[in-house]
């Protein structure tokens, strides 16, 4: 049985998923698009060492920051852990919020075309040339239904989505629409949910933890081994601001802030994307307890 535990940022999965693999006996996948990343802890969230003893997980550090990550590439390296785990195990869990990985757990990629490196190259030199903001536009004008799905202007998932209309003259958007997912039998997907102000005011607390944990340290160290501030996986909330404030480009406080509402921003289209979704048991995290939580899935199961 495959056990999806989804939800927007900082809505309680990670303990959720922790107590229940414990209970099942099995391991964690996480569906974050940033976890995977190696040097990047605490502006992900990333489970301490602590709950990764706890609990084997996949998709954890397990790619250097210069490697480009996409939702296709994720699920075929999920096929292969899940396979693993279930051979040993009787259900498999997988935990986090980025909607194009959880959208393919339920309905592989399977039709998308792979990438195309002439037309990939091609578009990079172009908004090196041009700027990022003209594909955004062209984007925006042949596929407009994408456009809410982004995280921003994410440079990656433009060019992907130009690259698979270029190949195939269809929109990127239309190869999968939300509602005509539907999760096979063998899996159960649970969502997360809080009222607004409550997930709002818990955002604002883990931006000041991370904070108070060393993100502007962290940020430091990747950006003196090397590494590119301009790399796909920096182009994330929290990392791009601490970075444009170490440009000059506004003050500590400000930058702060522009962290936890671009967070908030990020969570509302999080669950605008999974409100579609039908086939979700929500669960009321505001007023149930982890263990009721864990208590109610498993007895669905």
């Amino acid at each position: 049985m495959r056990i999806i535990i989804l939800g927007p940022t900082a809505s309680g999965k990670t303990e959720l998923s922790l107590q229940l693999a414990e209970e099942l006996e099995t391991s964690i996948i996480s569906a974050d698009s940033r976890q995977c990343y190696s040097m990047m802890d605490i502006g992900t969230a990333k489970p301490s060492k602590q709950e990764l003893d706890r609990v084997p997980h996949y998709n954890i550090s397990n790619l250097s920051l210069d490697e480009e990550d996409s939702a296709i590439k994720f699920n075929k390296r999920a096929e292969e852990w899940e396979k693993q785990i279930l051979s040993n195990t009787n259900h498999v869990i997988y935990a986090g919020g980025s909607t194009l990985h959880l959208t393919g757990l339920i309905q592989p990629f399977s039709d998308i075309p792979d990438s195309n490196p002439e037309n990939v190259s091609s578009l990079n030199s172009r908004i090196e040339a041009e700027g990022i903001e003209t594909l955004y536009e062209e984007l925006k004008a042949i596929d407009p239904d994408y456009i809410p799905k982004m995280d921003g202007m994410n440079r990656q998932r433009i060019i992907r989505a130009l690259d698979v209309w270029m190949q195939t003259g269809k929109a990127f958007s239309s190869f999968h629409q939300n509602d005509q997912l539907a999760p096979d039998d063998s899996t159960l997907v649970i969502g997360l949910r809080h009222p607004r102000e409550l997930l709002y005011s818990r955002i604002n607390k883990r931006v000041d933890n991370m904070i108070a944990e060393g993100l502007e340290r962290e940020v430091s160290e990747i950006l003196d081994a090397g590494f590119s501030p301009d790399l796909q996986a920096l182009q994330t909330v929290g990392y791009r601001e601490v970075i444009a404030h170490r440009n000059g480009e506004f003050d500590r406080k400000t930058m702060i802030e522009k962290i936890k509402t671009n967070t908030r921003r990020y969570a509302k289209r999080q669950l605008t994307w999974f409100r579609r979704w039908k086939f979700v048991m929500w669960l009321d995290a505001d007023t149930l307890t982890t263990e009721e939580m864990r208590q109610k899935i498993l007895s669905t199961l």
